[in-house]
């Protein structure tokens, strides 16, 4: 067992959060009802390596019933594994019972769960720097660390290692295979040799999970708002091979130029378009890149959707992404029409995002990036999606049924519009009339 003095990755000065005083208030309550209780997890690790944790969890020796008898707001979301949700000043705080699992039976959830003490509740858990408790009620310099699994040590080295076989942990719960290159690239912690062997043996495994848990994973991964930190998880995804059943496609360790040449603040979707080019193009020029987009991405698109379980609108997104960034490669050929639509999409930002990665790495891109942003502003100033002129109330007044003309006509008269033919509205139903003329009975 360590203690939180020895550790110098330790900042004592940390901010004292509003939900961190919820989480110690509950410590507090448990321990005078003559509980052992823990800070636990990841807001130990988060705190020993000076980041403010997003949550905070305590462990203890209550059983839930003892947990729900203590405090007035308190639900029994996971009562079979022993956990309570407690609500105090304003703050959801998941208290856990020590517990030790078995039977891991799906590959995912234990059939077999008993109360127990710190020490088997640790060595249950995925890895050794997730493995550590805190008692913020102890006295002297720092909050005393428990660690009963080597995790003070593998987080002053920086690593991920699972907490005993680590063969015996990805099968317990094959997810963990995924949550380690999560863990190493927000961290920036590198993957100890012996678990990432066992990943790779095992990573075809890891297709029995449900579609939703690997997508979430997935997602929160791409999410991150540092470039480097997704490009090195999906790298670690590939090297360990764990591409293949995530993706639900042939193993690739392709390289992440793309990725890695993304701005840092862009959308998951942004970020699974650009691995979607990494894997699918084998030359990022926008020759290749506009094929792709044409021929291929739409079965990419179907099958991500599907192996990552993505919400409609990450699937629009990331489908959006490609095809306006497959537009734009024509900026060149696109009258001033094509191009105020393809500025005017929901998606034009994130393909211009998409393009100016591909660009740091590739001169036509780079071309085509300094035609787009010389010509840009200007489009913008004359207004890219203005009211258009006409409308179908206009070809009623005249004397048309809505039809498939409808349509026809008032996109060209809104392209005239945009390309500056047609100025004014009086000008504008002058053009329908003449328009409509030939085809007047």
């Amino acid at each position: 067992m360590s203690n939180g003095s020895e550790n110098p990755t330790r900042s004592d000065n940390q901010t004292v959060t509003p939900q961190r005083e919820a989480a110690v208030a509950v410590v507090r309550a448990l321990r005078g009802a003559g509980h052992e209780a823990y800070l636990a997890g990841g807001c130990v690790r988060d705190r020993l390596l000076g980041i403010e944790p997003k949550d905070h969890d305590v462990a203890t020796s209550a059983t839930p019933e003892e947990v729900r008898a203590l405090f007035a707001r308190c639900n029994l979301v996971g009562a079979a594994f022993g956990v309570a949700l407690v609500r105090v000043s304003g703050h959801n705080i998941e208290v856990a019972t020590f517990r030790a699992e078995a039977g891991y039976d799906d590959g995912r959830r234990p059939t077999r769960v008993r109360f127990t003490d710190a020490p088997h509740d640790a060595m249950r858990r995925d890895f050794t720097v997730n493995g550590l408790f805190e008692d913020p009620l102890a006295t002297g310099e720092s909050n005393q660390v428990l660690d009963y699994v080597g995790g003070v040590a593998d987080i002053r080295a920086r690593l991920v290692r699972a907490i005993g076989d680590p063969a015996e942990r990805f099968a317990e719960d094959h997810l963990r295979m995924l949550r380690a290159p999560r863990f190493a690239a927000r961290l920036g912690f590198e993957i100890e040799e012996k678990t990432a062997r066992a990943i790779a043996v095992h990573a075809r495994y890891l297709a029995q999970i449900s579609r939703e848990r690997i997508g979430m994973e997935t997602l929160a991964m791409m999410a991150v708002p540092e470039s480097a930190k997704r490009a090195r998880a999906a790298a670690l995804i590939q090297q360990l091979h764990l591409d293949g059943p995530t993706l639900n496609e042939d193993h690739h360790d392709a390289p992440l130029k793309t990725l890695g040449n993304l701005d840092d603040r862009v959308d998951a979707a942004t970020a699974l378009a650009a691995w979607a080019v990494d894997r699918h193009v084998d030359k990022p020029e926008p020759a290749r890149f506009d094929r792709f987009v044409q021929v291929e991405s739409s079965r990419v698109v179907r099958r991500w959707r599907k192996a990552l379980c993505l919400s409609n609108e990450t699937r629009d997104a990331l489908a959006g992404t490609l095809g306006v960034a497959a537009r734009m490669t024509q900026w060149g050929e696109s009258d001033t029409a094509q191009k105020k639509h393809t500025l005017s999409s929901p998606h034009s930002a994130s393909a211009v995002a998409l393009l100016r990665a591909l660009a740091r790495s590739n001169a036509g891109f780079a071309t085509l990036m300094a035609r787009v942003d010389e010509q840009t502003p200007g489009l913008l100033a004359e207004g890219v999606s203005p009211q258009p002129w006409v409308t179908g109330e206009d070809l009623i007044a005249m004397g048309q049924s809505p039809g498939p003309l409808f349509g026809k006509l008032l996109q060209e008269a809104y392209d005239a519009q945009l390309n500056g033919q047609l100025t004014t509205r009086v000008a504008a139903l002058a053009w329908l009339r003449s328009n409509l003329a030939p085809h007047e009975d």
